[in-house]
């Protein structure tokens, strides 16, 4: 079961975004390259930029524990404290805000190399994540409908009455919208966006990263930062295809609605029907197909 949320007093030291502190360097969301530009017959070099892309080790620990390697992924740097708590909460590492004691980059580079391509996450109780809640690779070999039953066992299924609801003309809308705040992927062309809608279509908390599956995971991980799970009144709006991955982190977050630009994987919507959630794929020119629970799309 999903937690309820509460304030998160005990959570403001490092509620602000990672991105938003003075003392962290600047981390470039793009880098500047040079390219030879073809057409015809015509040649030339000029400048580009390029979505960033580097490793972040996400680690966890709890009281006197050592800090357990957790994942790590590759992503377009900012927003790294919201990556690493939604991963977690995706995953069920974290399962309550009150969890959370700290989030912070790595002390022990003495060069500081890699010292902000490592978090850790300290929280109030024990860890083990060899016990991870469950698979979350769909290439991984293991069955899908055995995914599904593990993510059953840690989501309650969603009531029809639970869940923003959105009319036809907001839902078709989305994606222009998305795309207008895509400000990187003015420059780059090259990142996946994910943002959180209300029942108006005003999109929050917009963020991109060369995974689609991270850029859910901080705009999850900025509401987990602030309790403000389950997020049973918003939409999630994805820029790409709709994979299992993302249906599971929508439901950890009590997320009953995603709308994706691209088409969804069969796991994905065998899980958005089990699960409760509408799941909407398709939304382009003016068009959408709705793949599970139509109720929600008014």
């Amino acid at each position: 079961m999903l937690p309820q949320s509460r304030p998160a007093a005990h959570n403001l030291h490092f509620a602000m975004s990672d991105s938003d502190t003075s003392r962290i360097p600047v981390r470039r969301a793009t880098a500047e390259v040079r390219v030879v530009a073809v057409g015809g017959a015509q040649r030339h070099q000029r400048p580009d930029r390029v979505a960033t892309e580097e490793p972040l080790s996400i680690r966890i620990g709890g009281p006197g524990q050592d800090a357990q390697p957790v994942t790590v992924t590759m992503r377009t740097p900012g927003h790294d404290f919201e990556l690493a708590v939604g991963f977690c909460w995706s995953e069920g590492i974290i399962t309550d805000p009150a969890q959370i004691r700290a989030v912070k980059y790595c002390e022990l580079d003495e060069e500081r190399l890699q010292r902000y391509n490592i978090v850790t996450i300290r929280i109030a109780t024990d860890v083990d994540v060899t016990a991870r809640a469950f698979a979350t690779n769909s290439s991984c070999g293991v069955c899908g409908t055995a995914s599904i039953d593990d993510l059953e066992r840690i989501v309650t299924p969603l009531p029809t009455d639970v869940g923003v609801r959105l009319d036809v003309a907001t839902l078709v809308g989305l994606p222009h919208a998305l795309r207008l705040q895509q400000k990187v992927f003015d420059t780059t062309g090259g990142l996946h966006a994910a943002a959180l809608v209300d029942a108006k279509g005003q999109l929050s908390c917009l963020r991109e990263d060369v995974g689609r599956h991270n850029a859910v995971d901080k705009t999850v991980g900025r509401h987990v930062l602030d309790a403000g799970v389950p997020l049973h009144h918003r939409a999630l709006v994805v820029s790409g295809r709709t994979s299992f991955e993302i249906v599971q982190k929508a439901a950890m977050a009590g997320i009953a609605l995603v709308v994706a630009v691209s088409a969804p994987s069969s796991l994905a919507v065998d899980t958005a029907q089990r699960l409760g959630l509408t799941l909407v794929g398709f939304v382009r020119n003016g068009t959408a197909n709705i793949y599970s629970h139509p109720h929600r799309i008014l």
